[in-house]
């Protein structure tokens, strides 16, 4: 699986609306950290690496972006745009988001730990990591 977009229960009534995230049920795997990306300046694209181990799960919880993933043989660009829907994905897959919107707020949960050797931030070597694994 490279990546596939989720579409989140909402619960909510008058007083507002609530999306419950919990790990190995609506997020993927074990979540072991989370982050957020927020005043991206426009034109400014983020992400630009892969990683070796990590899988995330993305959602645009306030805002727009767009992220685009690529497996080195084909790429794929998806909107985030609702807070109740949030984009997977896996290892091994090239990430770059990008077109944000000034009030996107990008909230990514992940699988592992921060550890830098897990980036890879050249292309041409995640292009070679990927015809290595098939």
């Amino acid at each position: 699986m490279i990546a596939t977009l989720e579409e989140l229960k909402v619960l909510g009534d008058n007083r507002g609306k609530l999306v419950a995230l919990e790990a190995n049920k609506q997020i993927p795997f074990d979540i072991q950290r989370i982050f957020y990306i927020y005043g991206t300046q426009e034109g400014v694209p983020r992400g630009n690496h892969a990683h070796y181990k990590t899988k995330q799960f993305l959602i645009a919880v306030s805002g727009s972006c767009k992220v685009t993933l690529d497996t080195g043989k084909i790429q794929m660009t998806f909107k985030l745009n609702k807070p109740n829907v949030g984009l997977f994905q896996d290892a091994l897959v090239w990430g770059t988001m990008h077109d944000f919107s000034p009030d996107c707020v990008l909230l990514v949960m992940a699988d592992t730990l921060y550890d830098a050797t897990d980036y890879i931030h050249s292309y041409p070597t995640f292009l070679d990591k990927t015809r290595e694994n098939g």
